[in-house]
C-alpha cells in the first residue's frame, strides 16, 4: 500500500492552508526548484545550444511522455509531450477525422470542457464539407452514437461536477458503430485509475498542471493507440513532427509513430519542472490513489451534509461515477468560496453556482477534510460570505 504520509513531504504546502484545488493547479513539488536551478546553471548556462544533445532536451517530450504513460495505462512510446491541451485536442480530432473520412459528425456532451468544444467548432468550420458537432446530455452519450459519427470527443471526468464516464463501455459502443473514441484526461491523469490500453481508446489528451503538479502552463500530452500510430496524420504538422527535421525539406513527411504528434520546439524549462514533479509518482499505485481519494471524498460529503444542510450536492453520489473532485451548489457559491479561501481552505468556483473541491491523496489527509468541513460550516452558519469584498469577481474564478 502507498504511504501517503511520506508523499505529503514531497510538496511545498503553505502553513495553515488546506489545499483542495489540486484539480485546477497542483502545488509546487519541493524538488522542482533545485532541479530547475541545476538545469538553468549546468545545462543552459554551461552547455548553451549543445544542451539539445548533451542534456537530452531534444528527446525530452518522448522520455517524459513515457513517464506519463505509466499513469494512464498506456504502453511506452505511445505518449508525447508538448504544446497546450487545446493544440493536442486539435491534433487528435483532426487525425481521427482523417482515419474515418466518410463520416461527418463529431459527438460530444454538454459536460465537456468548453475549450474542447471550441476547438472542435473551429476545426469543423475550417474543414467545411458538411462536418457537424453534435452535443448531447452526458447521460445520452452512448445512445447517440450511430453510423453517422466519425469520432466521439469526451472529457472522462466532468470539470464542474466530477461526473465520470465509463471509458471502456463508451469506447466499445463507439467502435461497434464504426466511430473512433478520443478522451480528454485533464481531470483524470493522476486522479483516477485510467487504463487506455484496457479500454481500447483510440486517442487521448490531457494537461499536466493539475493532478500531475507540473506547474502553471505545464505542457500537455497526446496518446495515439499503436494501431493508428503509423496512419494518424495531424492537420497541425510542425517541424518537430517531421521525419527528418534537420534535413530542412520543404515538404512535410510525418515522423514514425507518436513522434509525428510533436509540433514546435519543446518547452524545455517547463518539461524539466514536470519531470521533477513526476518523481513524486515513482512507486505509487494508481489503484491506491483511487481508493484513498474515494475515502476522502466520501468523508467530505458526509461531513458537509451533516454540518451544512443548506448546500446541495452537485456531483454523483455514487463514488464509482465520480472522479476525484466534489461540487456543492449554493446561490452565492462564489462569495462562499472567497470566504473559505480567506480562512485557509482553498477550492474554487465554477459558474453558475458550484463550489469545487479536489481530493489529492498525495498531500491531503483526513484531518484536512475535517478542518475544511468545520470552516465551511462556520462560514455558512455565521454568513461570513456576506461581505461585499467576497462578491467582487476576479478575472480568474
Amino acid at each position: 500500500m502507498t504511504d501517503f504520509s511520506a508523499t505529503r513531504a514531497v510538496f511545498h504546502l503553505p502553513q495553515g492552508v488546506v489545499y483542495l484545488d489540486g484539480n485546477s493547479l497542483g502545488p509546487l513539488p519541493v524538488a522542482a526548484g533545485e532541479r530547475l536551478a541545476r538545469m538553468l546553471a549546468e545545462e543552459w548556462g554551461n552547455e548553451l545550444i549543445r544542451g539539445w544533445n548533451s542534456a537530452g532536451w531534444y528527446v525530452q517530450p518522448r522520455k517524459v511522455g513515457d513517464r506519463v504513460a505509466k499513469l494512464i495505462g498506456a504502453a511506452p512510446g505511445t505518449v508525447v509531450m508538448g504544446d497546450t491541451l487545446s493544440i493536442k485536442v486539435y491534433q487528435a480530432l483532426s487525425a481521427a477525422l482523417g482515419l474515418n473520412p466518410e463520416r461527418r459528425v463529431v459527438l460530444s456532451d454538454s459536460g465537456n470542457f468548453p475549450s474542447d468544444l471550441y476547438v472542435a467548432q473551429g476545426l469543423l468550420a475550417a474543414l467545411g464539407r458538411g462536418y457537424e458537432l453534435k452535443v448531447v446530455e452526458p447521460e445520452a452519450m452512448e445512445d447517440a452514437i450511430d453510423g453517422s459519427v466519425a469520432a466521439t470527443l469526451i472529457t472522462e471526468v466532468d470539470y464542474r461536477t466530477g461526473r465520470r464516464h465509463d471509458m471502456k463501455r463508451i469506447t466499445a459502443a463507439a467502435h461497434a458503430a464504426g466511430a473512433l473514441a478520443i478522451w480528454d484526461l485533464a481531470h483524470s491523469a493522476g486522479a483516477v485509475d485510467v487504463d487506455l490500453t484496457g479500454a481500447d481508446a483510440d486517442f487521448a489528451v490531457g494537461c499536466t498542471y493539475k493532478y500531475l503538479n507540473g506547474g502553471p502552463g505545464a505542457p500537455a500530452f497526446i496518446y495515439v493507440a499503436p494501431r493508428h500510430a503509423e496512419r494518424a496524420r495531424p492537420s497541425l504538422s510542425g517541424w518537430m513532427g517531421h521525419e527528418a527535421p534537420f534535413a530542412f525539406d520543404l515538404d512535410y513527411r510525418p515522423a514514425p509513430g507518436i513522434e509525428r504528434m510533436r509540433v514546435g520546439t519543446p518547452p524545455v524549462i517547463a518539461l524539466t519542472v514536470l519531470d521533477a514533479a513526476l518523481d513524486a509518482w515513482e512507486g505509487i499505485d494508481m489503484r491506491d490513489v483511487r481508493a484513498r481519494s474515494i475515502e476522502l471524498s466520501e468523508r467530505f460529503i458526509a461531513g458537509v451534509e451533516a454540518a451544512c444542510p443548506g448546500l446541495e450536492l452537485g456531483s454523483p453520489r455514487d463514488p464509482a461515477r465520480r472522479g476525484s473532485q466534489v461540487s456543492f451548489r449554493h446561490p452565492h457559491a462564489y462569495a462562499v468560496m472567497q470566504a473559505l479561501i480567506d480562512r485557509g481552505v482553498i477550492g474554487d468556483f465554477r459558474a453558475p453556482d458550484s463550489m469545487r473541491f479536489g481530493f489529492t491523496p498525495l498531500y491531503i489527509g483526513p484531518s484536512d477534510i475535517d478542518r475544511a468541513v468545520a470552516i465551511l460550516a462556520e462560514v455558512l452558519d455565521k454568513r461570513l460570505w456576506d461581505n461585499p469584498d467576497y462578491h467582487r469577481k476576479a478575472a480568474v474564478t
